[in-house]
């Protein structure tokens, strides 16, 4: 009944401005109330700074962005397994947890994948300077 009100409801730009609107209240959400997205912020921050100091090329940059990208992605949807996940099942149940883990491993693989990018991409340069 809903696809078929979704199939029959017309284009709406104001309709498409406000899926914005949500999707900023998420990132809001995450950096207000995920300790680990600081983390990958201040890892971020430190990759765009050393980018500049080293000016490194368009497609470092490209790789660079791109994985800075996939960590918060990553982020973002792991909180939100989380969150559903502890709202499905509030007391301790093992298949939950193993959810929970998958969703966390996830991060895990793209934030050391941004971190062999990064060593990839900085510590020939950074071997340079000594």
């Amino acid at each position: 009944m809903q696809e078929q009100r979704k199939k029959q409801q017309r284009f709406s730009l104001s309709r498409r401005l406000e899926s914005f609107r949500y999707a900023f209240q998420g990132l809001h959400t995450l950096f207000r109330e995920e300790h680990n997205a600081w983390i990958h912020l201040f890892a971020a921050v430190c990759a765009v700074g050393a980018g500049a100091l080293f000016r490194i090329s368009v497609y470092e940059w490209i790789t660079v962005t791109f994985a800075i990208g996939i960590v918060f992605a990553a982020e973002s949807l792991n909180s939100a397994i989380e969150h559903l996940a502890d709202h499905i099942s509030p007391e301790k149940n093992e298949m939950i947890g193993k959810i929970k883990d998958l969703a966390a491993a996830g991060v895990l693989i793209a934030a050391l994948t941004a971190l062999v990018i990064g060593l990839i991409i900085f510590l020939p340069r950074i071997v340079e300077l000594f």
